[in-house]
């Protein structure tokens, strides 16, 4: 038999929107890194009270996102340069296995996501289809642990690439190389789908590790 455990209080959704707002805010940098965080202004300016900008601020700095600020209280934290360059080595290995399988699958994966990051016309776009070619490839692969694996890091990812993809012959060559990996998948050339996937990832760490430092 089971023994009695201690009741959860199911917390409600309005924790899970705040959380999303501040993450979202940070990872565009609305709140750059630095910002100093206090629950009355922020629950002041998202019209809520301090108990859902609380728990959103506790998995915040669970994730790394936010820290001790001593007597400030909470900050945004810094992008570490090392925890990226980490991140991309796990992040190679995924899409080097999501590339192979995809075309080994013979999936086909629509080219009109490239003429959508081409032609993105800010940041946040630029962002939004990059995510969007990668879930793609996950998808195609047939493995759902693969996005799941990726997804876990995407917060840091997506708050370091901003210096990187405003540089348009950065922003021309990573499109560059989607396409190349799109074109490889679609082919069913699974080695060449991996050696592209896994290059596209470790010249991306790269760049977005010389960006931050």
């Amino acid at each position: 038999m089971v023994s009695p455990l201690q009741g959860i209080d199911l917390a409600p959704d309005l924790t899970e929107q705040v959380y999303e707002r501040l993450l979202g805010a940070i990872c565009s940098g609305s709140l750059p890194p630095g910002a100093r965080l206090t629950q009355e202004e922020l629950a002041a300016s998202l019209n809520v009270s301090r108990q859902p900008v609380l728990q959103a601020l506790r998995l915040l700095k669970r994730e790394g996102v936010v820290v001790d600020a001593g007597r400030r209280g909470l900050a945004v934290a810094p992008v570490d340069p090392a925890l990226i360059a980490n991140i991309y080595e796990v992040r190679s290995a995924l899409e080097a296995l999501a590339a192979r399988l995809a075309a080994k699958a013979r999936a086909r994966i629509d080219p009109a996501i490239v003429a959508r990051g081409r032609a993105a016309a800010d940041l946040p776009a630029l962002i939004e289809a990059d995510m969007a070619f990668h879930h793609l490839v996950y998808a195609a692969s047939g493995n759902p642990l693969i996005a799941a694996s990726a997804d876990r890091h995407w917060h840091h990812v997506q708050r370091a690439m901003g210096a990187s993809l405003q540089m348009p012959d950065v922003r021309d060559h990573v499109w560059d190389q989607h396409q190349a990996i799109l074109e490889a998948i679609n082919a069913g050339d699974a080695p060449r789908a991996e050696r592209l996937g896994r290059q596209h990832c470790e010249a991306a760490g790269r760049a977005l590790s010389a960006a931050l430092a």
